[in-house]
C-alpha cells in the first residue's frame, strides 16, 4: 500500500512543475461556521485544479518506450487538462476521452493544451471503456484519473503542503469522486499526524464511495453541478485506502454546494467549481461535526461553466432574499402600475422585471395580477416592501 515516502518522492518530482498554492485562514468563514477554516487554493494551479499533480507525477515516470507511444485518459475535465498540459510540456501525444456533456470550458481548455479530445458516452464509465479500447488499439498508455498509485501519490502532496503551512490543522475535509485526492492526502496526513481527522464529502447524487464504505444503497442520480466528483464506481486502490485511513464520509446536496460556491465568490473573491466547494458545503451543512476544530478545506478546482455560474449566483441571491418575486393584485386601470413601482422605489427596492397576468388568474375580470422581480437588501427588506404596498391598499404577497 502507498506510503508517505512515495508521496514525498512525488513532491520532489513536482517541485517547480506545479504551484505550492497558498493555504491560509479565512477569518470570515471561521466566524460564520464556528470553526477555524483554512483554505488550500488549488484552483490557482495553471489548469485550475489539483489534478495536474497526479498527472505530472505519473507522466514523468513513464519509460522512454511508453513516452514514444503516448497516453490516453478519460475525464470530465480536470484530469483531462492535467494530463494534456503535462503531456504537452513533456512532448507526449495525449488523447483524452470525455463524456459528451462535459462543460464546454473544460473541453476547449483541454484542446488548448494540444490534446486530441474525443467526446464519447454519457457517463465516465462509458468514456472509460472507450479510452481502454483506444489504449488497446493504438498502444497508448492509459492514465487512470484516480485508481493508480502514481496518481494518488501526486495528489497526496496537497496534504504535505497544507500541514507544512498550517501545522495546527486537526481536520481535513476533502471532496471525493473516485477517491484519488482523499486517498493520497489521508496517507500523507495520517503518517505525519496520526490523530488528524479525515472527512470525505460526496454529493447526494453520486454517493458511490459513501455506499461502498457505509454499506448503504443510496440511489445514483444523472447529473450534478459537482461534475468533477460525479463518479459512479469507486476505485479499488482508493477504496482500500479510504477504508483504512478516512474517519468519516458525509453527503451534501446541490443547494449546499451552490451556497458554498457563492460564499467563496463573495467572501474570498475566489472562483471554484462544484467539487471545489464541496468541503465548505459539508462544514456549512454539518456545523456540529466541525465546531471548534481547525479545519483544512481544499478548493480543488476552479473550472466552471460561465452560464452555470451565472445561474448559481442568481439562485444564491434568491436564497439570500436579495432577489425576490412578489405578486400584486390591482385594478386594471391606467396609473396603477406607476403607483406600485413608485411605492417599491420609495421602499428602497429596485424593479428587475415586471409581468402582467390577465388571462391565467382567478381574479375578477377587471383586475390584473402584476408579478414583480425585485432586487432587495434581504428578507426583512422584502417584508417591508410588501407592508408598504398593503398600506396603500394593494394585495401583495411573496411568491
Amino acid at each position: 500500500m502507498l506510503k508517505l515516502e512515495d508521496i514525498e518522492a512525488a513532491a520532489l518530482r513536482l517541485n517547480g512543475q506545479v504551484l505550492d498554492t497558498p493555504c491560509v485562514e479565512s477569518r470570515t468563514l471561521s466566524q460564520l461556521t464556528g470553526c477555524q477554516v483554512f483554505l488550500k487554493f488549488e484552483n490557482l494551479q495553471y489548469t485550475a485544479s489539483f489534478k495536474e499533480r497526479g498527472a505530472c507525477n505519473k507522466l514523468v515516470q513513464l519509460t522512454p518506450e511508453e513516452r514514444l507511444r503516448g497516453v490516453v485518459a478519460m475525464s470530465a475535465g480536470n484530469h483531462a487538462q492535467g494530463v494534456a498540459y503535462h503531456a504537452q510540456r513533456l512532448g507526449l501525444r495525449a488523447v483524452i476521452v470525455m463524456p459528451r456533456f462535459t462543460p464546454g470550458v473544460k473541453v476547449e481548455r483541454t484542446r488548448g493544451f494540444g490534446a486530441e479530445v474525443v467526446l464519447h458516452g454519457d457517463s465516465l464509465e462509458e468514456s472509460r471503456a472507450h479510452a481502454r479500447d483506444l489504449s488497446a488499439r493504438e498502444g497508448l498508455v492509459f492514465v487512470h484519473p484516480y485508481d493508480d498509485e502514481a496518481i494518488v501519490a501526486g495528489q497526496g502532496t496537497v496534504a504535505l503542503e497544507m500541514l507544512r503551512a498550517q501545522p495546527d490543522i486537526d481536520t481535513l475535509v476533502i471532496a471525493v469522486g473516485g477517491g484519488g485526492l482523499i486517498s493520497g492526502m489521508a496517507t500523507a496526513a495520517k503518517a505525519i499526524r496520526p490523530d488528524i481527522q479525515i472527512v470525505g464529502v460526496q454529493t447526494e447524487r453520486f454517493p458511490a464511495m459513501y455506499n461502498a464504505i457505509k454499506g448503504t444503497h443510496l440511489p445514483q442520480g444523472n447529473s450534478t453541478i459537482a461534475e468533477g466528483i460525479a463518479v459512479g464506481t469507486p476505485g479499488t486502490l482508493t477504496e482500500a485506502i479510504i477504508r483504512d485511513k478516512v474517519d468519516d464520509l458525509v453527503l451534501v446536496d446541490e443547494g449546499d454546494i451552490e451556497q458554498a460556491i457563492v460564499m467563496l465568490l463573495e467572501i474570498e473573491k475566489t472562483l471554484v467549481e462544484g467539487a471545489g466547494a464541496a468541503g465548505l458545503a459539508a462544514v456549512l451543512k454539518h456545523p456540529e461535526r466541525f465546531a471548534g476544530r481547525r479545519v483544512g478545506l481544499v478548493l480543488c478546482g476552479g473550472n466552471i461553466d460561465p452560464l452555470l455560474l451565472a445561474s448559481i449566483i442568481e439562485r444564491g441571491m434568491v436564497r439570500a432574499g436579495r432577489l425576490a418575486r412578489i405578486v400584486v393584485s390591482a385594478r386594471d386601470v391606467p396609473g396603477n402600475l406607476a403607483r406600485i413601482t413608485t411605492i417599491v422605489a420609495e421602499a428602497g427596492a429596485n424593479v428587475d422585471e415586471v409581468h402582467h397576468q390577465r388571462a391565467f388568474t382567478l381574479l375578477a375580470a377587471q383586475n390584473v395580477s402584476i408579478e414583480l422581480v425585485l432586487q432587495t437588501r434581504g428578507r426583512e427588506h422584502i417584508a417591508e416592501v410588501i407592508r408598504q404596498l398593503q398600506a396603500q391598499g394593494f394585495e401583495a404577497a411573496l411568491v
